[in-house]
């Protein structure tokens, strides 16, 4: 332990710009992500499926197209164009929410879901790829934690930002805003992958092989095989407790500016108590029982939740002195668990796989898995609401999920394909 922590050290001046690129990168997400979904609060639960189902489309276009990107182009150009691409669209968007009004939610928020889901996966994923890059599994255990709480900071002040400015510079403005705080990533990200790395002997070059290659590696990987397989409980899990908050938010909140200021509100909520974990449990977990049980725990803490959403229903408890749905305490259980114990643990076992499978595999998974797994769930609980099933059935259900990922989290940390924490993944073939 003290080799490793001397080679954090070593990598100061790296890791404190990793830290701030991420906080810098979540800020900007959590700008706009109130401002999605305000878009889903009013319409309802109902949209989802038709939003995942546009999403679920393109994602299926646009993975092998990153998978194209990172055969063809180093490391620098792909991230580069990736976010200024993603800048450049944050402005152009800013037209239409000033025409929200005439558009309609559903129209716009059709639009700017699928949009902000391929932001959020593909410029957070691409990120930690480069991560993986820079970082040695036995640097990653350590400095992790650290570079995700630093977009958990990220994904504080990016909440407190759009509530305390949306009703003095409005929607629009708030675009801007999150491009200008992506702007500021790349050029930190740019420093970081331009100085020494300790995981990648290519220099950032292309990675080289076919298009298809991440979803050949899912499908031949046991490690990533049970990823996707975990991202898809997890997300059946999550997707609940966000379908019935849209149905809670669209009953409350009934016009744009206050809901875009509840869910501001709502993720400040879910990010404090990511951030909370990310300054406890979580780095005591990763450094004393590994990623194994930082995977294992989130699973067994949703399950608790999701049993007592079932006994109790959908009802109002009185926390400081004001009345807070147990809905909403699920949906920031869930989502502050995945945020502050589940991706950092995950981000440290993908170090440990070969350069091209944490590229092109990981994507796949992050991507084309996760908004699978996001239209077969919104699709199955429209289709059992039609049937009539209440609050407490679809929780006991999501409960059996969140058992069964609990298995899959233990088989993904002891996977036989992984490296030893001590040998560089790209050594071997």
């Amino acid at each position: 332990m003290n080799a490793h922590r001397r080679v954090a050290l070593g990598e100061g001046p790296t890791l404190a710009l990793s830290v701030i690129a991420f906080f810098f990168v979540m800020t900007s997400y959590y700008v706009i992500r109130p401002v999605r979904d305000q878009l889903v609060g009013a319409t309802g639960s109902s949209s989802l499926p038709v939003f995942y189902a546009w999403v679920l489309g393109v994602m299926l276009v646009l993975t092998p197209l990153f998978g194209w990107l990172v055969s063809h182009f180093p490391r620098r150009r792909v991230l580069t164009g990736s976010y200024l691409f993603f800048a450049a669209c944050l402005v152009a968007f800013m037209p239409a929410f000033a025409a929200q009004d005439h558009i309609g939610a559903a129209r716009l928020g059709t639009v700017f879901f699928v949009w902000v889901s391929v932001f959020n996966l593909f410029v957070v994923s691409l990120f930690w790829s480069v991560m993986a890059d820079v970082y040695r599994s036995t640097q990653a255990r350590l400095m992790f934690p650290f570079i995700a709480f630093g977009g958990m900071a990220g994904a504080l002040v990016g909440p407190v930002l759009t509530a305390a400015l949306v009703a003095r510079i409005g929607v629009p403005s708030l675009l801007l805003v999150s491009a200008a705080g992506l702007l500021v990533a790349l050029g930190l990200l740019l420093g970081v992958s331009s100085g020494p790395v300790g995981n990648d002997a290519s220099d950032g070059a292309p990675v080289g092989g076919s298009i298809l290659d991440g979803v050949r590696a899912v499908l031949r990987r046991p490690f990533l095989r049970n990823m996707a397989l975990l991202m898809l409980l997890s997300d059946g899990v999550a997707t609940v407790a966000y379908a019935l908050m849209a149905d809670y938010t669209k009953t409350h909140y009934l016009d744009t500016a206050t809901r875009t200021a509840f869910y501001a509100r709502l993720d400040l909520a879910i990010n404090l108590f990511g951030a909370l974990l990310q300054l406890t449990l979580t780095p005591l977990i990763l450094r004393g029982k590994g990623a194994l049980w930082a995977l294992v725990v989130p699973s067994l803490v949703n399950f608790a939740l999701l049993v007592a959403l079932a006994v109790a229903g959908p009802v109002d408890l009185v926390l400081f002195g004001g009345a807070v749905s147990l809905i909403t305490l699920v949906q920031v259980g869930t989502r502050g668990l995945a945020y502050g114990m589940t991706k950092p643990a995950s981000d440290a076992l993908y170090t440990r796989i070969p350069r091209e499978d944490r590229y092109k595999g990981k994507n796949v998974v992050e991507t084309t898995v996760w908004r699978l797994g996001d239209f077969l769930v919104t699709t199955g609980i429209t289709a059992l609401r039609g049937l009539g099933t209440t609050v407490a059935t679809l929780s006991l259900i999501c409960a059996g999920l969140a058992g069964i990922a609990a298995w899959v989290a233990r088989n993904a940390a002891t996977s036989p394909d992984l490296r030893p924490e001590h040998e560089r993944p790209d050594e071997r073939a």
